[in-house]
Parts: structure tokens; sequence; C-alpha cells
């Protein structure tokens, strides 16, 4: 908790991002965390942390809300 206040305060603004990179379906042992949302993520090119990234939108995902709604998405993908 006092590492993420420190982070919103002092840490990176991550405003200088990479092309958004996708993970192959043939590579699902290899996904990061980020990517493992959507399959596509970007990185910030200042600290490297990895954001997941909607290529339909083509926005990063940032809130909690946007994350529940790829992951229920994704549940009905597999359960088809």
């Amino acid at each position: 908790m006092i590492a993420e206040l420190f982070d919103t305060f002092f840490g990176c603004s991550h405003s200088h991002y990479s092309f958004p990179r996708s993970t192959g379906i043939h590579s699902v042992s290899r996904r990061t965390p980020a990517a493992a949302l959507t399959g596509t993520y970007v990185a910030c090119l200042d600290c490297g942390k990895e954001l997941a990234y909607d290529w339909e939108a083509m926005k990063i995902v940032t809130s909690a809300a946007e994350s529940r709604k790829y992951l229920h998405a994704l549940a009905t993908k597999e359960a088809a």
C-alpha cells in the first residue's frame, strides 16, 4: 500500500509507449500478465511496465471496470 501511494506521487507517468504487441494463440504459456487480459500489450519506454491494450478500441485498459469487462468476455468465449 505504501509503495502504491509512493508511485502515485513520484512514479512514472507512462507517457511513452511501445507499439502494441499481440501474443499469438499458440504462445499462451508465454503470455505476460498484461497480455493475459486482452492478448495485446504495450510497454512503457521509460520504466518498462507492461500494460494491457485493447486493440479494437485502440486504448490502454486502465480501470478495474474495464478489466472485469474483458474477463467476463473471455469467460463467455471459453464457455461456448
